[in-house]
């Protein structure tokens, strides 16, 4: 049995009009033979509670893991109070309708340095996330918030940044994109099996066993210059070492959820889960022979 669901951010393109929606988008993804859907909710969050409770009911119904993309337009290190309110006011909103649709994980963009050291910015980050995440249980929103790794050096979300910030508030894990890691380092690097099970241990030695047995993780093609990111391709069109990600996540025994944000969605996220079970058979064929 698969120890990784793949799915995919947003609801597939094969989606049918009707229904339609989240819930189309959950029937789509099983009918695919998918496992998990992450709702992108990325310009705002604008979901009734019924309609909350009808996405609850279908994942649940179906089997489907289901995780939020919170608004792009978030930034716990803004300069001005204003701003840092409407941010948290984006995240808290994203959190509660995501809860109360049945999504346990929260993915966002923690924000960007905006010329202050990076070890500052941390610490206003570190900050006010722990504010957000004291102010959700109050309320009895009980999920997980999720920063996500970058992928250009003016943002922040280096991976070391993103383990401290999980160490260090409870209710934090991260989001690893694997994909902005590549681009951010901008020369092509980070992108190799040694460099992938380098990243994975150091999610291990930072967070300890949950580290890689509760993993959420994007993938997909991306282009990208010196200053990193520019888009995100297909990956049979990008120079993503899929495969040797995916073998490294095998071998140290990875467990989560891979969603997928290349351009063609389902497509790419098949491609992901047929790569890995076919990995997941050869490994445990050679451990077979050894045995």
């Amino acid at each position: 049995m698969s120890m990784l669901r793949f799915g995919t951010v947003g609801n597939p393109l094969s989606t049918p009009p009707r229904p339609g929606g989240t819930v189309g988008g959950i029937q789509r993804i099983h009918e695919l033979g998918l496992g998990a859907l992450e709702l992108a909710w990325v310009r705002s969050v604008r979901v009734s509670e019924e309609t909350c409770q009808r996405i609850r009911e279908a994942a649940a119904a179906l089997g489907i893991a289901l995780s939020v993309h919170a608004p792009y337009f978030i930034n716990l290190n803004a300069k001005d109070r204003a701003g840092y309110r409407a941010s948290k006011e984006r995240l808290m909103a994203a959190a509660r309708a995501g809860f109360r649709a049945g999504a346990r994980d929260i993915v966002f963009h923690p924000g960007a340095y905006q010329g202050a050291r990076p070890e500052r910015a941390y610490e206003t980050v570190r900050r006010r996330l722990q504010e957000i995440i004291e102010e959700l249980r109050e309320e009895g929103v009980d999920v997980i918030l999720r920063p996500e790794t970058m992928g250009k050096s003016a943002l922040f979300g280096t991976l070391d940044e993103v383990i401290q910030l999980s160490r260090e508030v409870p209710g934090v894990l991260p989001c690893v994109d694997f994909a902005h890691l590549h681009a951010r380092a901008g020369d092509g690097s980070f992108n190799s099996y040694a460099e992938f099970a380098e990243a994975l241990k150091r999610v291990a030695a930072g967070l300890g066993p949950r580290g890689l047995q509760d993993l959420h993780i994007h993938v997909s093609g991306i282009a990208y210059t010196r200053k990193g990111e520019r888009h995100h391709l297909n990956l049979k069109e990008a120079d993503l070492r899929y495969e040797e990600l995916l073998q490294a996540l095998i071998d140290l025994g990875a467990q989560g959820r891979v969603l997928c944000e290349s351009p063609n969605l389902e497509e790419d996220a098949l491609l992901l889960q047929a790569t890995y079970r076919r990995l997941l058979e050869k490994a445990s064929a050679s451990k077979a022979e050894v045995g």
